[in-house]
Order: C-alpha cells, then sequence, then structure tokens
C-alpha cells in the first residue's frame, strides 16, 4: 500500500493478504485506500477504512441514559398479568424435607 495516496487501490490474492493482514489493517486504518482481495484472480472481497475511528478497547460505549429507556416501546408485549401466580401447583411445594420424591 502506497501512503502518499489516501484513495489508492492495491490488489492482493487471498493467500498475501493472509500473511500480511494485520500489518495491512494498520496501514489501512492509518492511510486509508482500499484493498481488493482476489482469490484465482477474480476480485472477492473489499476492505476499507471505518468511516469513524473506533474505541480504544475496554471503553465502554457512552450515550445519554435518557435514550436507553423506552427504546424498546411498540416492540415488547407483556400478555396477562405477570405478578399473579399460576394455577400450578410444584412437586417441590408439596413435597417436605422428608419426602423420598425428591
Amino acid at each position: 500500500m502506497t501512503s502518499a495516496d489516501d484513495d489508492a487501490v492495491t490488489t492482493l490474492d487471498a493467500s498475501g493478504f493472509a500473511a500480511r493482514c494485520l500489518e495491512l489493517l494498520d496501514e489501512l486504518a492509518e492511510h486509508g485506500g482500499e484493498i481488493v482481495i482476489t482469490r484465482d484472480g477474480h476480485p472477492v472481497a473489499r476492505l476499507t477504512p471505518c468511516p469513524e475511528p473506533p474505541k480504544p478497547r475496554g471503553e465502554k460505549p457512552r450515550g445519554d441514559p435518557k435514550q436507553f429507556f423506552g427504546a424498546d416501546r411498540g416492540r415488547i408485549r407483556i400478555l396477562g398479568d405477570i405478578s399473579e401466580p399460576i394455577d400450578v401447583v410444584w412437586e417441590a411445594a408439596e413435597a417436605g424435607p422428608w419426602d423420598d420424591r425428591l
């Protein structure tokens, strides 16, 4: 890859890309450009830098906590009463600690 031209296109075969993958990713992030990866002479993938710089590892995304509440409004429905007990008696509720069924 050339660092002088931000719009440079580099073409590599898949094995050449695999051998230099991390180095090429660093160059791409720093200088921009585009990498076209080929297999048997035919292009199979195009690698370009992210439109926005990635956040450092370990850093949690920060946003407005008010945007979190209500984010699923209209997509989640509660069917029935979720606070009332159901009409099923569990076997463990009937048995005591001395019962052999457990």
